[in-house]
């Protein structure tokens, strides 16, 4: 079997294996908008050939820029349509894929990737870790009665089509300031590229102005059977959360609201006269994240608590152990080799999940999953790690 990497001319052969490793079929041809591989970055793809000649399996990864606390923004590699046609599964065909591509990511110089996982169980022995985590709320029309006192909001009711930039520009404003949330590169607005609103999807766009008439928000939302569907609201205030809030779960001739993809400190039930109103569902996982430099990557986000901390870091996938002295002052990190006894011993995998603030260290202790060498290393490391919010990503590919 030989790896290799794609060009614009492999785009059919690539997308037509990832297809069949999925098992799904063509929406749209490859040409028209709105398809969710029209914004593939074809120098970053993979093919698994086999002996025959035939593909057999598939990676690639976008160029994005992911927010980590303290509102810095890095580049990081989202590693996607990763897949093993169902011939050739348990022959070690992933494990070649991720392999060849974890080193093709560090030859560009990245020291973050980041992916969606299809299953669970697949990733953490690439040194994947969840990170960012979100649910839905459904809330019946007849039970959306506020406690908070009303304001006097500015909304807007546009169309998908009339607002394309609009919605591009506040976006990345909202990125810019949310750990955890990765960006939504112009092309793939142009393209159409991704899941509403990004793709021209007939969509109604509720948006909201502040008192000087600046757009500072907006949820995207369709209609069907009765029920109001919203698939993300993006706020840069908590005023225009709340105003989107109200609104939506206000809309007429509906029966039900469903909000798609809420953060974990969304506030809306605490909102509710009834606090039971909101049923939360598809509490998940989200984003994962893998660590490809320690040092690199925890030099790069912001910290609010001053501290040391020496980790042990194993990283089986790539036969790598490192032990690292964290040492942070004043907002900033240093992060180099030591041979200090460690306070903490964990795989790489759990260093991503508590990397953007979503996982406390002591919470994966207690699991079983990180050693603590020292009874109150747990709670330093909490300390250290903690964010001012809680990560969250929106952004699908």
């Amino acid at each position: 079997m030989e790896i290799r990497s794609t060009t614009e001319q492999d785009l059919d052969l690539f997308v037509d294996t990832a297809h069949t490793a999925f098992g799904r079929f063509r929406d749209t041809p490859r040409d028209d908008g709105g398809t969710w591989f029209s914004a593939f970055e074809m120098d970053r793809g993979l093919l698994a050939v086999a002996e025959d000649g035939r593909a057999v399996g598939t990676a690639t990864a976008y160029s994005f820029e992911l927010t980590l606390p303290g509102e810095v923004v890095v580049p990081a590699a989202g590693v996607s349509a990763v897949g093993v046609v169902p011939t050739h599964r348990r022959r070690g065909v992933l494990t070649a894929l991720m392999r060849r591509q974890l080193a093709d990511l560090r030859a560009r110089g990245e020291f973050l990737s980041v992916l969606l996982s299809s299953e669970a169980t697949i990733y953490r022995r690439f040194g994947y870790g969840p990170a960012t985590y979100e649910s839905r709320l459904t809330v019946a029309r007849h039970q959306a009665v506020f406690a908070v006192p009303r304001s006097t909001d500015r909304i807007e009711v546009l169309r998908r089509d009339q607002c394309g930039d609009l919605l591009e520009e506040v976006y990345d404003r909202y990125r810019r300031a949310r750990p955890g949330a990765l960006s939504r590169p112009a092309r793939w607005w142009a393209l159409g590229a991704g899941q509403p609103p990004i793709a021209p999807t007939p969509r109604y766009i509720a948006v909201h102005r502040d008192a000087d008439g600046v757009v500072d928000g907006y949820a995207s939302y369709s209609i069907d059977s009765g029920t109001l569907a919203v698939d993300e609201t993006i706020a840069t205030t908590d005023a225009a959360t709340t105003a989107l809030n109200r609104f939506v779960l206000g809309h007429d001739l509906v029966s039900k609201i469903v909000l798609k993809h809420l953060p974990p400190d969304h506030p809306l039930r605490w909102q509710l006269v009834d606090f039971r109103a909101a049923e939360v569902s598809d509490d998940t996982d989200w984003l994962w994240v893998r660590l490809l430099d320690v040092p690199r990557a925890l030099t790069a986000r912001g910290w609010f608590a001053d501290g040391d901390l020496v980790l042990d870091v194993d990283d089986p996938f790539l036969a790598e152990r490192g032990r690292y002295l964290l040492t942070v002052r004043d907002g900033k990190a240093d992060c180099a080799p030591t041979d200090q006894a460690p306070d903490l011993s964990l795989d790489v995998s759990d260093l991503g999940s508590v990397y953007l603030g979503g996982t406390t260290p002591s919470t994966l202790v207690r699991a079983g999953r990180v050693r603590a060498h020292r009874s109150t290393a747990a709670a330093e490391a909490d300390a250290l790690f903690r964010t001012d919010r809680p990560p969250h990503c929106l952004h699908w590919f």
